[in-house]
């Protein structure tokens, strides 16, 4: 077994041997780093933790610096094969075990298979007398012996302030905390040190983060009574980071942290078109419906249908055989389901089959960025084809409303990055704020609907409308909205005269143009009635008129006809008396003339 010289000279050439240049163009210059396995975590420090470098973990009572350590130690055993050294001057090892098996970690069977150590090292102040050549070297034979046992790459001390408690003198602190560190970086190994957020400092002693090449800053904050866990990473010697303050959630699976402000305008898009669930809603949109992984807006007032249209997309999502996610923040997923069951849609069976997952909360749970963090991880969980949230406007209740703003933003864009889906129900307010998305987001939305009452003759009814659908060809008219038994039906509204007519006024509007359709073909029968008998009338006019003229006619003929025969008659009798007379023609005629 190599004795603790041998061990510190070839751990210090292994780690002078593998320190590069900071972060350049040039991979092979870059500066090594260990990946944290915590998920987030890693994009949030561009890889990881510094290799072989100490870093600070600071924050305040109850922000998460123990359960981070442990994820940190346990996920480079899992994963990445390399075995950890616990050191703590707080919490026994049973203790410990039992405080991240909340986390679905079995760190006794880590420690059975040689892959995790733990050492409690109890520090009493009243024990510490600080005399001449007080130092740590018993610390350090302590870490020395527990990094061996395991052979470990990785080595959290948890807490420093526990630590240094009985120093006083700020000289000997400085210069142990230094030998500390920089006996860590000797050994080579990859350590997380926690510290207490101080008054004005980022820990008591404020010097811990001076000599730490990575600082990275917890914060557990309440505002109006809503707690958020936040971290922001203050100094990375060597290499770029993020800068920004990154929320973050610790459940049953662990820790994990959100870098929402990473994510570009770079996401793909897709042609292919999915139906409303509704047919004549399709016809509004072209006739095919939402584009895939767009995002769609449904606004309106209190019970103007958004649930049950929003309901209606899920039922059609799922209908397909496509998963379909359901975040309520106003009912429970019974109360969802016998409300849509009411309307004719079945959202019990998809449940059942998996493809349906409705998951319900109040606002005020959480703070903004946590529910931010619980969508992503149900996102990633549940990795649906389309997700509903109704409503966004209620998210305004846990926060302030540029921060809701802000955390629709990040949800949006993270949709759009994965393909998914997304149909967002928000509820406005009252007369002449109808066409307001209540929460700022209208210009980030593909498809919006709008659902508003329309009021006349003492009856409220519903009217939709699309106010813009990107990429398509869409309806600029208003539909009356029905919601029946058989689900919803939209119809045309009547514009005439007096404005859009819907319910009663529709229907009376509409008996009246019957009656007088009505009357108008009574009207049309009985002129074409008179008409015809006016027709006949002429008709038999006509008849007589052709009878007395063909009785003219005939009386004509018969008058011409004897007066032919009486002239002829007479022209006998003079050549009868003439031939009496015994003159010839001419003596006749002569004797005539004289």
């Amino acid at each position: 077994m190599l004795d603790e010289t041998e061990i510190a000279e070839r751990t210090s050439a292994r780690s002078t041997a593998s320190s590069r240049q900071p972060d350049t163009d040039d991979p092979a210059r870059a500066l090594p780093k260990v990946a944290t396995g915590i998920a987030g975590l890693d994009e949030v420090l561009r890889g990881g933790l510094p290799a072989g470098r100490p870093t600070l973990v600071c924050g305040g009572a109850g922000c998460g610096k123990t359960l981070m350590s442990m994820e940190f130690l346990v996920r480079g055993a899992l994963e990445f094969d390399e075995p950890g050294a616990y050191i703590s001057f707080e919490e026994t090892e049973h203790e410990l075990s039992q405080n991240v098996r909340s986390l679905g970690f079995d760190v006794d069977a880590l420690v059975r298979d040689g892959k995790l150590v733990f050492d409690h090292v109890r520090v009493e102040r009243q024990e510490i007398e600080e005399i001449g050549e007080y130092d740590l070297d018993g610390l350090f034979v302590r870490l020395g012996l527990a990094i061996d046992s395991v052979g470990a790459r990785r080595v959290v001390l948890d807490t420093i302030e526990s630590l240094f408690a009985g120093f006083s003198d700020m000289a000997v602190l400085r210069s142990e905390l230094r030998r500390l560190f920089g006996w860590l970086k000797a050994r080579g190994v990859t350590t997380i040190v926690t510290g207490e957020r101080g008054d004005g400092t980022l820990t008591r002693q404020g010097l811990e983060e001076y000599v730490s090449d990575c600082v990275i800053l917890l914060d557990h904050r309440v505002h109006d009574q809503v707690s958020t866990r936040r971290l922001r990473v203050v100094k990375y010697r060597g290499t770029s980071h993020g800068t920004n303050e990154y929320p973050f959630l610790i459940d049953e699976d662990g820790f994990s942290v959100l870098p929402v402000t990473s994510v570009g305008l770079n996401h793909a898009v897709s042609v292919e078109r999915i139906t409303t669930g509704i047919p004549r809603v399709d016809t509004m949109l072209g006739g095919e419906g939402y584009y895939r992984g767009s995002t769609i807006l449904v606004s309106g007032t209190a019970g103007s249908g958004k649930t049950s249209l929003a309901a209606h997309f899920a039922a059609s999502v799922c209908a397909r055989g496509e998963r379909c996610l359901y975040l309520a923040f106003e009912e429970s997923p019974d109360q969802i389901m016998r409300n849509m069951r009411s309307i004719g849609l079945d959202l019990a069976t998809p449940v059942e089959q998996g493809l349906l997952r409705i998951e319900s909360a109040r606002p005020t749970l959480h703070g903004l960025e946590m529910h931010l963090t619980q969508i992503h991880r149900l996102v990633e969980k549940f990795d649906p084809h389309a997700i509903v949230i109704d409503p966004i406007s209620n998210l305004s209740s846990a926060g302030v409303a540029l921060d809701a703003t802000a955390m629709l933003l990040r949800l949006i864009d993270f949709l759009k990055a994965r393909g998914t889906t997304a149909l967002l129900v928000s509820l406005t307010g009252g007369e002449g704020v109808v066409e307001a998305s209540g929460q700022g987001v209208s210009s980030l939305i593909d498809t919006w609907l709008i659902l508003r009452d329309l009021e006349a003759g003492g009856e409220r009814n519903r009217g939709l409308y699309v106010i813009k659908s990107r990429g398509m060809a869409h309806s600029n008219q208003i539909r009356e909205f029905l919601i029946t038994d058989a689900g919803i039906e939209l119809q045309d509204v009547y514009v005439g005269s007096e404005g859009v007519l819907t319910g009663s006024l529709r229907a009376q509007q509409e008996a009246r143009e019957r009656a007088a359709a009505v009357a108008r073909e009574q009207d049309s029968r009985r002129k074409q009635r008179e008409l015809q008998r006016r027709r006949a009338a002429v008709e038999a006019q006509i008849a007589a008129l052709q009878l007395e003229f063909a009785a003219l006619e005939d009386e004509g003929r018969v008058s011409t006809s004897e007066h032919d025969a009486r002239s002829a008659v007479m022209q006998t009798e003079r050549d009868a008396a003439a031939s009496r007379r015994g003159a010839d023609t001419a003596a006749s005629s002569s004797g005539s003339k004289q």
